[in-house]
């Protein structure tokens, strides 16, 4: 993150779950930028992923603050009291697969739609959008959770792409898909006891957080994990 312009900002979507809390709380006395905002349903400007029109407001209200060098999307949807991950293909559902994609693949796909053009042409800027791990189709081997599994690889390509053209109109501009690890947030709690290495939001915040400093403009469109290795498509 560049964020030495005396108007940068920096912008968190989805600030209310806990990855997102944690990344605004370690980026507000980050004294590269002017200002640090979070946004969510409950902000205002209010976003919600469901309404693309209030996606295009808050990229407005953030735009109209400074020159906007660092955006993360920390938004996603694993599960909830109506539904969980899928474990076999006679449990998919046609509205809980379309619920799947419209929050972790649509809607951010409509993010950078208003977000990437709102960018600074020249400098180093950076959208990242939290992906997952179990979004890549090269590093599934247990199955399972079909819609946010697809949606998640939906997500990346979406990213992909997005960065092709991105390129053109800021070509030091950065856009690229994160696996932040397990974290200890509602959104994996009924999976913590799998043996799997659970970390604190305010960690994860660090480490995704000391990945995007790293970044180049080389690496836009990529997919990396919380410890800046590229992970298989």
């Amino acid at each position: 993150m560049d964020g030495t312009g005396r108007d940068d900002v920096a912008v968190v979507f989805g600030a209310g779950g806990g990855i997102g809390g944690a990344l605004v709380a370690a980026l507000a006395g980050d004294r590269r930028f002017a200002a640090v905002i979070g946004l969510g349903r409950g902000s205002a400007p209010r976003f919600d992923l469901l309404d693309e029109a209030s996606i295009a407001d808050a990229v407005r209200a953030v735009a109209a603050r400074g020159a906007i060098r660092l955006a993360i999307d920390a938004t996603g949807f694993l599960h909830d009291a109506a539904q969980m991950p899928e474990k076999s293909l006679r449990e998919l559902d046609a509205a809980r697969l379309a619920r799947s994609f419209a929050l972790n693949a649509i809607g951010p796909a409509l993010l950078m739609k208003h977000l990437l053009p709102a960018l600074p042409r020249e400098g180093r800027a950076v959208f990242a959008t939290l992906s997952a791990r179990v979004g890549s189709i090269g590093d599934n081997r247990l199955g399972g959770w079909y819609g946010y599994r697809a949606s998640k690889a939906a997500l990346n390509q979406f990213v992909r792409t997005a960065a092709v053209e991105l390129a053109r109109r800021s070509p030091a501009a950065i856009c690229v898909a994160l696996h932040p690890g397990t974290v200890a947030t509602g959104l994996s709690s009924p999976f913590a006891a799998s043996g799997l290495d659970v970390q604190a939001p305010e960690v994860a915040a660090a480490r995704l957080l000391a990945v995007i400093d790293r970044l180049t403009s080389a690496e836009s469109g990529g997919f990396f994990d919380h410890r800046g290795e590229a992970v298989p498509w």
